[in-house]
């Protein structure tokens, strides 16, 4: 089976570290970016099978870039998993186009199970 490659979009190294070294562990390809005009760009180059996006990155609504993910055909399909602290995001984030929300900070086996519905789901 194919590693399925996780693109995390946060502006916060430690927390895009600390992801990418868990979701290593659990067997996904994973790239950071902090800047999230590149998502796009990187969901195409990387082939990503999924986004982990924050709400609120380097001064830019993640809720926008989302949108900007759906509006576009060649990454409408890919799955987003937005992610926030605030309080509330979480129905902001699904009407933006997120498959999926999860506040911050989550458990792990939240994450985990998550990705994989999502992932799963994508494919059937």
């Amino acid at each position: 089976m194919d590693k399925k490659r996780i693109l995390v979009v946060d502006d916060d190294s430690g927390i895009g570290e600390m992801l990418k070294t868990l979701l290593e562990y659990y067997g996904y390809e994973v790239s950071i970016t902090p800047k999230p005009e590149e998502t796009e760009k990187l969901i195409l180059e990387k082939q990503i099978d999924l986004v982990m996006l924050d709400m609120l990155i380097s001064g830019v609504n993640g809720t926008d870039v989302c949108r900007d993910l759906r509006s576009n055909p060649e990454t409408a399909n890919t799955p987003v998993l937005m992610m926030s602290a605030l309080h509330d995001a979480g129905k902001i984030c699904k009407e933006a186009g997120a498959d999926d929300f999860i506040a911050k900070p989550f458990e792990m086996e939240d994450l985990t199970v998550k990705i994989r519905e999502i992932l799963e789901k994508r494919n059937s």
